[in-house]
């Protein structure tokens, strides 16, 4: 009787395929977990190397996990690759290192020592008696932008030296308001270079009202020396500030103010000045030109300067006035006195009245040492009794107005230090003091529009700052 096929196995006998070791399952589950782990801590440890490249890295990830048997329906890796896990954005993987700045290191601390040239110094004396590096001043000396810099050297010049132990570090020289040197040691030698020193100009109002003497009136409105002299020199055609100053008279100015790294470094030149003498008015305005030639003018574009200045030394006192029967006081007789004797100290300055060419230098009778100058316009200006003559002024030289040409002194017939000056006209005597001056010339007509484009806002200005001024002084 035949029986159905049971569908459960009768056969007991052992399996030739042997069933899987449960244990070596796990061996395998945990070695094929620990490689993505291990992977994600070699990543982990490239935090602080943000240089390397993370597609060389995944690739050997890549490359080890193949190499690992794979095992039959087991999982080795939560993580299939490498690849996948760099997948992820960077920010949840890699931190960034802390940004520490460069470290910058103090600079080294030199020896300075300033050098101030002295009459007869020499660089040369001044490198031994301070102990410098002879052998260095050699070097910088042959430097091609630098060496004729130090060659030509003046009395009060100053070197700014840094050094170590007597060797060069730095050499710096003001060369000028605008410009220095400055000579450094390099890896190789030395090396020069020319820095800019740039300034800055400012504007200022002054007033002035005068009781005694322009000087004192001056330093009461807080001007310096230098600007004061400005003052009397623009207005010297019109005004003696010996003689025609009264109580009384005042002056408004506008004058420029040199500053440098926020600091004040000197006055500069008056912009525009108005003076007011003895019922007076005088108004300049500073103009230059395309060609750079600076002068002073009227509004109207006149020039303040005049052909000639009316008293070509700056003297005490006037001892002896144009006077036809003045009685002189050697020759005890009436002898006309055709000119102007102006008091001054021995030595003093005398300075050519106008433009001229020098036709006489020598001793001439009682005139003693004597220069006499000729203009144009056939006027002929003396100047007698100089201690010397300037080594520019001789025969058949021209001068220009304002130009040394001797110094006051007592030779002749004179019986104090002072300078005799005449003015002629045609060869006649003309009184120094009174004469009618002919004017310089005016402004050039390619510049007269220019020029009352550029001068017009200052005037104004210094107009402002005048009725500014009267209304304060009222209200006081």
């Amino acid at each position: 009787m035949s029986r159905p096929v049971s569908p459960l196995l009768h056969d007991y006998k052992s399996s030739t395929k042997p069933r899987p070791d449960k244990s070596r399952s796990l061996q395998w589950f945990a070695i094929g977990l620990g490689i993505p782990l291990l992977g994600i801590t070699l990543l982990l440890s490239l935090q602080d190397s943000v240089g390397t490249d993370r597609y060389q890295v995944a690739q050997e990830l890549d490359e080890r996990v193949a190499e690992m048997p794979s095992i039959p329906n087991e999982p080795i890796s939560v993580i299939d690759s490498a690849h996948e896990l760099l997948a992820a954005p960077v920010a949840t993987i890699v931190s960034l290192p802390e940004f520490h700045p460069p470290m910058v290191l103090p600079e080294p601390e030199y020896e300075r020592v300033k050098l101030t040239i002295a009459r007869g110094d020499t660089l040369d004396g001044l490198f031994r008696k301070h102990k410098l590096n002879l052998g260095h001043l050699a070097e910088i000396a042959r430097l091609p932008d630098a060496g004729k810099y130090l060659r030509m050297l003046m009395p009060g010049d100053e070197l700014d030296i840094r050094h170590d132990e007597g060797n060069l570090i730095s050499l710096y020289r003001e060369l000028s308001l605008t410009s220095s040197l400055l000579i450094s040691k390099a890896e190789t030698g030395f090396q020069s270079e020319m820095i800019d020193r740039p300034i800055e100009i400012r504007k200022t109002l002054a007033y002035g009202r005068i009781d005694s003497s322009l000087f004192e009136s001056g330093a009461e409105a807080g001007l310096s020396d230098k600007l004061i002299m400005n003052l009397a020199g623009i207005f010297a055609w019109d005004v003696d500030f010996v003689l025609d100053i009264r109580s009384g008279d005042n002056y408004y100015l506008i004058f420029e103010e040199i500053w440098q790294d926020g600091e004040f470094i000197a006055d500069g030149e008056i912009v525009a000045a108005e003076f007011n003498n003895n019922g007076r008015t005088f108004q300049a305005l500073r103009y230059i030109d395309s060609e750079n030639n600076t002068d002073y003018f009227t509004p109207g574009g006149r020039s303040v300067r005049k052909a000639f200045v009316r008293a070509p030394v700056d003297f005490t006192r006037i001892s002896s006035s144009f006077n036809p029967k003045r009685r002189h006081p050697i020759l005890n007789t009436i002898r006309a006195h055709r000119g102007v004797d102006y008091a001054a100290p021995k030595g003093t300055n005398i300075m050519a009245a106008g433009d001229g060419k020098v036709i006489f230098r020598g001793v001439k009778n009682g005139y003693g040492n004597a220069i006499i100058l000729q203009h144009g316009g056939n006027i002929t200006t003396l100047y007698a009794h100089m201690s010397r003559f300037s080594k520019s002024a001789r025969v058949g030289r021209r001068v220009k107005q304002g130009q040394t040409i001797g110094h006051v002194g007592s030779t002749g017939l004179a019986t104090a230090n002072h300078l005799h000056y005449e003015y002629r006209l045609n060869g006649v005597h003309r009184n120094p003091r009174t004469v009618s001056l002919p004017q310089a010339e005016p402004i050039k007509e390619k510049y007269r529009q220019d020029f009352l484009t550029v001068t017009q806002p200052i005037m104004d200005e210094l107009l402002r700052y005048k009725r500014t001024q009267i209304a304060s002084i009222s209200y006081d």
